[in-house]
C-alpha cells in the first residue's frame, strides 16, 4: 500500500515514515500543502495522512481540491487542531479519519489498517488455499504454520493475495511497493518474488510469472506444492 504524508514538522515526518515503511507501507512525504496537492494529481495512493496547518496551501484546500477532482482516496486528518468546529470541518470537506496530536502509534496504525482495508473493499482475514492472510495483524499463515516475512515480503504478499488469480503487472508492484527516491528495477522485483515463492511452496498455492508481463498468485495444480 503506498501513503502520501503531509506534515511540514520535520521531526513528526521523520517518525512517521520511519515507522510506516517499518510496518512495509511505501510512503512519500510532502512538507506543504501545494507539493501534496501536485503529488496527488501525478500519482494514485491508497492513503493520504493530512495535516490541517499547512504552508503554501492549507490543508482543508488540499482536502478540497481532491475531492473536487472527484479523488476517492482514504484521508486521515493528522493535526494538533481538535476543536470540534476543526473536526466538523475536515470531515465535511471530506475526510475519512480524523486523529489529534499528540497520538500513540499503535492508534495511529489501526486507523491505516482500517482506512486502506475499507478502500481495498477486502475484510480482515483473507483464506485462499492454505494460505491465511489476517489484514488487520499483517501476518501470514500457511498449513497454519506462520510465514517468517520481511517487510518488503509481506507488502508484496499482500498485494498479490488482495488480486488473487489475477495478473499483476511489474509496474504496479514497483509503483504500489517503492517510495520516491528508492531505486528498484524489475530484476529486484524479481528478488523478492524468487524469496516470497519459496517461503510459500509450504502449501498450495505458487506465484505463476505472466512472461514479461507480471507475476499471479495462483492455487497449484493438484498433488504439487509447486
Amino acid at each position: 500500500m503506498r501513503i502520501l504524508l503531509a506534515e511540514d514538522d520535520q521531526a513528526i515526518a521523520l517518525g512517521l515514515v520511519t515507522a510506516l515503511r517499518k510496518e512495509s507501507y511505501a510512503v512519500d512525504h510532502v512538507e506543504d500543502g501545494a507539493m501534496a496537492d501536485a503529488a496527488l494529481m501525478s500519482q494514485a495512493y491508497d492513503l493520504l495522512i493530512l495535516d490541517l496547518s499547512l504552508p503554501r496551501l492549507s490543508g482543508i484546500d488540499v482536502l478540497t481540491r481532491l475531492r473536487h477532482r472527484k479523488n476517492t482516496t482514504a484521508v486521515l486528518i493528522l493535526t494538533g487542531r481538535d476543536g470540534v468546529d476543526d473536526r466538523v470541518r475536515g470531515l465535511d470537506a471530506g475526510a475519512d479519519d480524523y486523529l489529534a496530536k499528540p497520538f500513540a502509534l499503535a492508534e495511529l496504525f489501526a486507523r491505516v489498517r482500517a482506512l486502506t482495508r475499507r478502500g481495498s473493499g477486502n475484510t480482515n482475514h483473507i483464506v485462499y488455499g492454505s494460505l491465511s492472510y489476517n489484514q488487520a495483524d499483517r501476518e501470514a499463515h500457511v498449513n497454519g504454520e506462520l510465514l517468517k516475512l520481511s517487510a518488503r515480503e509481506l507488502a508484496l504478499l499482500e498485494l498479490l493475495v488482495l488480486r488473487a488469480g489475477k495478473m499483476v503487472g511489474k509496474e504496479q508492484l514497483i509503483d504500489k511497493l517503492c517510495s520516491w527516491g528508492e531505486e528498484v528495477s524489475s530484476n529486484a522485483i524479481e528478488v523478492y518474488v524468487h524469496r516470497l515463492r519459496k517461503k510459500l511452496e509450504i502449501g498450495d498455492i505458487r506465484i505463476t510469472t505472466v512472461r514479461g508481463l507480471g507475476y499471479s498468485l495462483e492455487l497449484a495444480p493438484s498433488g504439487s506444492n509447486h
